[in-house]
């Protein structure tokens, strides 16, 4: 395993060989025990002393379909936690083929510097200034740098708010179209990115220098069996092609857990307009893809290209969590809205999610009215200018509760919640509530427990035990590389013994179910114990009040999990 130290205080580059320590460690697991061994946790992460850490997933680069995530860790700004935002595209791939576990990024350029990082096909890394590309969205500089140097490369970087160090700031990636579309989002990690004085990432995709395998003709037969367990599956081999994750927008609306309105209801009026249908329908008249590749290796084709009606270019993807966002939350339904603002925080370099919250609050508040299509527009313009209201904006929704003196702030540890409500899906409030990086749906999703009728998502039995279970699940399948769509495919019959086959044959040792638990668990408690050291205690692992006292419509429910019962989720 081979780690890229690159000190941005001095522009030094350092390339050393990784401790044993982290052996069979990827993505989540090596930026989470990276950030735990080498940042204070008491730090200013918009400082010095924090560190920005890029890490391919253990099986990123093997030709093992999906597994092109990249993990994106540092303390986060936004929560004060310990933060892996996870990203798609290519970027993932191109390191892990360039033989780099990690680039951790430290220091700090000096006021007014900016510089990328160029890591070429024979793995040489070199810091470059960057002070042309200064407030340039991401579409613009991603067309620069592939022109610079050529279309074999992949592009991380992030726009201006992530030079602003807004809170909510996205660090964004380019897909196999070369479109910096994907983003890891939550956090804020872009703006950690904007004050360490890094613009970008150029990865170069020509690299054959992956770690060698150790058992390559064991784990070429895995693969095989593991692409079949994911085409063959009717959610990620048939629903997610023809439908994308905007399938989820008909499920969960009707099952009252859309939070609409700023989480003032459990479903949006209007919701077929922007569900995966209609936008399926749109997209085919318009003469876009419904059916797209987005990802290195990806096997289910989820991704989608929006066109308007003039039959141009708006964004991809537009995805399930981003039309709850910008869609449900606003009370917008009008798709060509939704995808241009999709298009604009992906530009912008913003969390569509965490920014999504933050208008519906300012919405709430009484600032613009719900379902204004126009005004959620100037908003983001707002943001992109930094203006004064704009910079409120970009923090997020916790700002934004705050500047306009308004309690009803769907957040825990200062980040949004995502398209699920916790009244209606309890079990994702617990996930909500405990998880070590604030409110988050990659932690923990338990909506495919409840679609099977495992769980009552209404009722609070059971479900601190279900979260806890696929917390530790995500903790593994995040140090994979692995999508966690395609995640499904290892509870296969074949597709599960096939996985931890490739596993073996690649690390040279047998990893059990077993051992895939324990490492979910010490990632969890590394994580924890870095929180805890940063000054976190079991009354950050709550929900906002209102989540316990007003009912949701249609179920009229409140959270009814007790703390006590939260309390016990790391109970292993």
């Amino acid at each position: 395993m081979k780690f890229i130290r690159v000190n941005m205080s001095d522009q030094s580059i350092r390339v050393e060989d990784a401790s044993s320590d982290y052996r069979g460690l990827g993505g989540r697991g090596l930026t989470s025990m990276l950030v735990l061994n080498e940042v204070p946790p008491t730090c200013d992460a918009l400082g010095p002393d924090n560190k920005l850490i890029f890490a391919p997933g253990l099986l990123s680069g093997t030709g093992l379909v999906n597994t092109s995530r990249l993990s994106v860790g540092a303390k986060s700004p936004l929560t004060g936690t310990i933060k892996e935002s996870n990203v798609g595209g290519t970027a993932a791939d191109a390191l892990a083929k360039l033989g780099v576990a990690a680039v951790i990024v430290e220091g700090q350029a000096q006021p007014g510097a900016l510089y990328l990082l160029r890591i070429d096909e024979n793995g040489h890394a070199t810091l470059m200034d960057a002070g042309a590309c200064q407030g340039l969205r991401t579409y613009a500089l991603t067309e620069r740098l592939l022109g610079d140097f050529g279309p074999k490369n992949s592009v991380v970087c992030i726009g201006p708010a992530g030079e602003f160090r807004m809170k909510s700031a996205s660090i964004q990636a380019s897909d196999v179209d070369d479109r910096p579309c994907r983003a890891a989002g939550r956090g804020g990690l872009g703006a950690v990115m904007g004050a360490k004085g890094l613009k970008a990432l150029v990865l170069d995709r020509r690299g054959n220098m992956a770690e060698a395998l150790a058992d390559p003709e064991t784990f070429k037969a895995g693969i095989k069996v593991f692409a079949k367990a994911i085409t063959s599956n009717g959610f990620t081999g048939h629903m997610l092609p023809k439908l994308g994750t905007a399938a989820l927008v008909g499920v969960t609306n009707s099952m009252g857990a859309f939070p609409a309105y700023n989480a003032t209801k459990g479903q949006l009026e209007g919701f077929e307009k922007i569900g995966g249908e209609a936008l399926a329908e749109l997209i085919t008249a318009r003469g876009g893809q419904t059916t797209h590749m987005g990802c290195s290796g990806c096997a289910i084709h989820c991704s989608n290209v929006f066109l308007d009606a003039e039959g141009r270019y708006v964004t991809s993807s537009l995805e399930y969590e981003t039309i709850w966002s910008m869609g449900g939350m606003t009370g917008i339904t009008d798709l060509d809205t939704i995808a241009r603002l999709d298009f604009l925080c992906d530009d912008i370099g913003l969390d569509t999610i965490n920014t999504g919250v933050a208008l519906a609050v300012a919405m709430d508040a009484g600032y613009q009215a719900f379902g204004d299509s126009r005004a959620a527009l100037d908003m983001l313009d707002e943001i992109a200018s930094g203006s004064e209201i704009g910079r409120v904006l970009g923090d997020g929704p916790v700002a934004a509760g705050r500047h306009f003196n308004h309690a009803r702030v769907p957040a825990v540890k200062g980040q949004g919640i995502a398209a699920y409500d916790p009244r209606a899906m309890q079990g994702n409030g617990v996930t909500y509530a405990t998880s070590t990086m604030g409110a988050d749906h990659t932690a923990g999703n338990l909506i495919g427990d409840y679609l099977a009728g495992k769980l009552n998502p209404v009722s609070p039995d059971g479900q601190v035990e279900a979260s806890r279970n696929i917390q530790i699940q995500m903790g593994f399948v995040d140090n994979t590389g692995l999508c966690l769509l395609a995640a499904s495919a290892m509870a296969d019959k074949e597709g599960g013994p096939a996985f931890f086959s490739m596993l073996k044959a690649k690390l040279g040792t047998d990893i059990t179910p077993a051992d895939a638990t324990a490492l979910g668990r010490r990632i969890l408690q590394a994580e924890r114990e870095f929180n805890r050291k940063a000054g976190l205690t079991s009354a950050d692992d709550r929900l906002p009040e209102f989540f316990k006292t007003e009912p949701l419509p249609p179920h009229n429910v409140v959270f009814q999990v007790s703390d006590e019962a939260l309390d016990q989720t790391f109970d292993f």
